[in-house]
């Protein structure tokens, strides 16, 4: 008698009702443990096809499914129950939304595609190197790195040969005329050059003006306290 109380009691404990299909379960194994503190009942198919459409809204914090429940997930606790791609999933979406408030891109290198965080928060960074490929690429405009052009002529289909005479114009530390691009080299002297185009402009700043002359007026500056009168 004693041992047919105790059966029942038993069977009572394993059997549960999920509270989302509402249909009752006789195999403990179908239960869903999310934790100790969190103690409604969802039956493992349900669960995991809610856990699933959560990550594809990009959902980190996936909060228990009862209305008045306060506890989330823990991604660790449904690990055994969900497939290996989907808990994947899972920790990326969490890392992204733990970065969100961070600028950030993903490297350009289809090999690649490391994400790249500017935790210095300095929003004048152009060109970084990729910590996993060490690939340089623009931060600015999210390419590969366009040595010797701007971010608006690195759209532009360049062959071999003006790729590496932009790498070379970078490492030589040369300038761009702001009106024609042609390359220029300051050895030394004033830093207000005429490019051939009949354009000047400051080799350090780059602001140029239509008259070379106004460069020697007194009220003229760049490179906001240089001034190309001093030279």
């Amino acid at each position: 008698m004693g041992n047919t109380i105790q059966k029942k009691k038993q069977d009572d404990e394993d059997t549960f009702t999920c509270e989302i299909c509402l249909e009752t379960q006789t195999l403990p194994s179908k239960k869903f443990k999310n934790s100790d503190r969190c103690v409604h009942s969802f039956c493992t198919d349900c669960m995991i096809t809610y856990i699933q459409v959560k990550i594809e809204d990009n959902v980190s914090n996936i909060k228990c499914p009862h209305k008045s429940c306060k506890y989330s997930l823990e991604p660790l606790s449904c690990r055994p129950k969900i497939e290996q791609k989907l808990f994947n999933k899972w920790c990326d979406t969490l890392c992204e939304s733990s970065v969100s408030g961070v600028d950030g891109v993903y490297c350009p290198n289809k090999e690649c595609l490391e994400l790249i965080l500017n935790e210095c928060g300095d929003r004048n960074v152009k060109r970084c190197v990729c910590p996993a490929c060490k690939k340089p690429f623009c931060l600015t405009c999210k390419v590969s790195w366009h040595a010797g052009y701007t971010c608006e002529e690195s759209g532009e289909t360049r062959d071999q040969n003006d790729v590496t005479f932009g790498v070379v114009c970078e490492s030589k530390g040369w300038k761009r005329c702001p009106k024609c691009m042609h390359c220029i080299e300051l050895l030394d002297g004033c830093n207000i050059v005429q490019c051939r185009c009949g354009i000047g402009f400051c080799y350090r700043c780059g602001k140029q003006a239509s008259d070379f002359k106004m460069f020697f007026s007194n009220d003229y500056t760049c490179c906001q306290t240089y001034r190309p009168s001093s030279c």
